[in-house]
Formats: structure tokens, sequence, C-alpha cells
């Protein structure tokens, strides 16, 4: 494959990915909460960690860790499943009436493809997000962050199979995480 073939791969990857990512907020935002776990593998890991503030030489404690620490979540397929039929209950006490929510999905960096851009079977995906939720009347929250994905092709469509989300807070002004990122 030239370098051109190459480039052009890659640029078309990435639009399908984008566009696999805008689907999937749209999803959400619409709460198409079913068409959005089928966006989801099976063996998906779905984990924010906690932030803390630390000092410049000590970044390495920035960030909760992985199966060591306490985190926002560390959910699977299973958990997430049970979170929506919660909601779908119509008894959830944070989630009655439904939130008003809108997903920003914005600089989505194509970081690797696997074998390759120009046929992969898994892609690793870094973007920014920003969440506004509107709750009742006066409830508004807006969460800032980014994600870092893996996303893995299953009978030819996309899967997440990895999502961890980092808050650009370290103090959760929510008064809750009912939504999904």
């Amino acid at each position: 494959m030239t370098t051109t073939e190459s480039s052009i791969a890659h640029l078309l990857l990435k639009e399908e990915i984008q566009d696999f990512l805008y689907e999937e907020a749209e999803a959400l935002d619409e709460r198409n909460f079913e068409d959005w776990l089928d966006m989801l593998a099976d063996d998906i890991r779905y984990w924010m960690p906690m932030r803390r503030n630390v000092k410049a030489n000590e970044l390495d404690r920035e960030f909760t860790r992985e199966g060591q620490d306490i985190n926002w979540f560390d959910e699977g397929k299973e958990t997430l499943e049970r979170r929506v039929m919660q909601i779908r209950t119509g008894v959830h006490w944070a989630e009655e009436p439904l939130s008003r929510i809108c997903h920003f999905v914005t600089n989505v960096q194509l970081l690797n493809a696997t074998p390759s851009a120009s046929d992969p079977t898994e892609v690793s995906v870094k973007c920014r997000f920003l969440i506004y939720r509107n709750r009742v009347q006066t409830e508004t929250d807006f969460l800032i962050g980014k994600r870092e994905d893996t996303l893995r092709k299953v009978n030819g469509a996309w899967k997440v199979a990895e999502r961890k989300i980092i808050l650009d807070q370290n103090v959760l002004l929510a008064k809750n995480l009912t939504f999904f990122f």
C-alpha cells in the first residue's frame, strides 16, 4: 500500500469512527438506551477513575489506580444493562422525571488501528466530551473531559470494548451520575 493509499485509508477510518461516536451520542441523547447497549461489546470495561489535586512532582497519583482504588464507576455490560432497566422502571429517584441530556463529542483522534487502517478489527481512539444535563426545572450540570476508547469490529459493526472516562474536575458538582458518557 502506498503512502497516499495509507493516508486515505486512515482518513476514511477516522470518518467512520467519528460517525460511530456521533451516532452513539445521539442514541444517548434520545434515550435510545437499548440501541446504545447494542453498541457495546459483551466484554466491555466502562470505567471512570477519580481525580485528585496533587503536587507537580506527584502526577502519578493524580488518578485513582485501576483495580486498586475506588473509581466513580468500573462496570461491565451486565451492570450497564441493569442501570438502563432501573431508569426504565419510572421509579428511579434521580431520573424521574428523566433528565434532558446533550452529548458533544469533539477532537476525535485515531491513535492506533490493528491490524491496519485499511482493514481494522480494533482501534484506539481519544476524544473530548461535554455533557449538558438539565433536570426538573433548575438543576443544570456540565461535565467536561476526555474519553479513551477501544472500539472493536464485531460482525461488521463497531462496538465499544473499553471506555476510560476522565473528568476535568476532581470534585463532582453534579448530584448524581445516573447518565452515561
